[in-house]
């Protein structure tokens, strides 16, 4: 059995080297939080309101509830994560306890995703180029050591592959359960994969077709995501009079268009734009018609942009599988604030050429002394690049794996578009990086033999 003999549960001396050379630098970057305590993002007010709701009021509100409710934060925030926070909340409500726990938890999702790349090629002789490219992309340590859900969707997201690769490998309908259930569990911790429900529909009779099963039992272990999304909604409807999933779905229609128009007609135009549509859209009484006015109105700027706008987002998407988190590190550091990031004066290093030209990058580069380090992590994502384009071509892989890999990892960086950070990658950034680490050691070093079957 595959299972048996490239995911072996009982660890080794190379296994236990591996984790404890990763416990390590988590280690370490939880010391460096402890040293600048910037451990909150925008969002983490949110999950913390949510959760310590739950913990008194059995409320599911992402609000202050000593405010007037609104129903918005009654679906903004998916309840997975607050629930996790509930965990700690329950004994203590300290958040580096948390920042603990999240740091358990990526140790636990890196050595998972290396136990998922041994079942395509990947060998522990090479842990060392692995762990170098891990070490190289700093954002899985600082978002381990934020209040923020990503590396718990990270987690979600490494069983959903691990599960498809086992499905595929081994033709047990038990995996594509496993593969339903790690996917509900993901929507359930942040709102980005529930339209991938439709995909895993395409994904699981796909592979029965093609595996030749009886089509009755895995088509019910297709829709059970899509069960689940339609569930919550009408939960959500109960609460809020209107059926839908998440109320960042109609704000973000109009929200995704601000950076384009900042890069369009300049900040000012598109703090202007923002601020407008945000009076109009409060200046409506009534939720639903809240929600259906951005939604329509997310839609109209997309037709009237069309174009322009989607190359925009393309050009943002294919960014992201290079973007080194410039703005991540210097927030966690303290270099940065997010008065200064979200300031209408472009200050990163793009706004400046765009400013000042060529001649603004050696006054750049003197005012941020994190640039050789920036530019250190943006050399690696580059040739990290290389490696994924190389996992993808190689044909000892059996198709089937590379289509999900690529579909999987696509739609993440879509998803993400034109806000194109480290955040919005980190679900895939560990199967990125086992994708090019094992295309490097194929391409370059090539294989004695093929344990992999189609």
């Amino acid at each position: 059995m595959y299972l048996n003999r490239y995911a072996n549960l009982r660890m080794d001396k190379k296994d236990k080297i591996f984790i404890g050379l990763i416990a390590l630098v988590h280690l370490i970057w939880y010391l460096l939080a402890c040293r600048w305590t910037r451990i909150y993002m925008g969002d983490s007010m949110e999950y913390i309101y949510e959760a310590l709701n739950i913990k008194r009021y059995l409320f599911f509100y992402s609000g202050n509830a000593a405010m007037p409710i609104s129903p918005e934060y009654m679906t903004q925030r998916q309840p997975l994560y607050p629930l996790f926070l509930l965990g700690v909340y329950l004994f203590t409500i300290n958040n580096w306890v948390v920042l603990a726990l999240q740091s358990l938890v990526s140790v636990a999702n890196i050595y998972y995703a290396r136990k998922v790349f041994m079942r395509l090629g990947y060998q522990k002789k090479h842990d060392w180029l692995l762990l170098l490219f891990i070490i190289a992309y700093p954002a899985q340590f600082i978002n381990a050591n934020t209040i923020a859900p990503d590396i718990l969707l990270q987690s979600f997201t490494l069983l959903y592959l691990g599960n498809f690769v086992a499905f595929w490998q081994e033709k047990e309908l038990k995996y594509a359960g496993r593969m339903s259930l790690a996917l509900v569990m993901g929507l359930m911790v942040k709102p980005v994969l529930y339209p991938f429900v439709w995909v895993h529909v395409v994904v699981i009779i796909t592979c029965t077709i093609l595996h030749k099963v009886k089509m009755q039992r895995p088509l019910l272990i297709a829709i059970f995501p899509l069960c689940m999304v339609l569930m919550y909604s009408f939960w959500n409807y109960e609460r809020t009079g209107k059926f839908h999933y998440t109320s960042n779905q109609s704000f973000n229609a109009i929200y995704y268009f601000y950076p384009y128009l900042s890069h369009k007609a300049g900040p000012d135009s598109a703090n202007k734009f923002l601020i407008n549509e945000r009076i109009e859209y409060n200046n409506i009484p009534d939720y639903a018609d809240r929600y259906d006015f951005a939604n329509q109105q997310g839609l109209k700027l997309l037709k009237q942009n069309f174009f322009p706008y989607m190359a925009y987002h393309l050009m943002n998407s294919g960014r992201i599988f290079i973007e080194p988190g410039k703005a991540e590190m210097d927030l966690f550091t303290g270099r940065l604030t997010y008065g200064r990031l979200y300031s209408k004066e472009g200050s990163g290093f793009f706004a400046t050429i765009k400013t000042n030209g060529l001649s603004g990058i050696g006054g750049y580069v003197q005012h941020n002394p994190s640039m050789p380090f920036v530019i250190l992590v943006l050399l690696f994502n580059c040739l990290r690049l290389f490696g994924l384009f190389w996992f993808l071509v190689n044909r000892e892989i059996p198709w089937p794996i590379r289509s999900f890999i690529f579909v999987l990892v696509g739609y993440f960086a879509l998803a993400a578009g034109p806000i194109a950070n480290t955040r919005y990658f980190l679900p895939v950034s560990l199967i990125v990086i086992g994708c090019s680490v094992t295309g490097f050691t194929g391409k370059l070093k090539g294989r004695n033999n093929n344990p992999i079957q189609a």
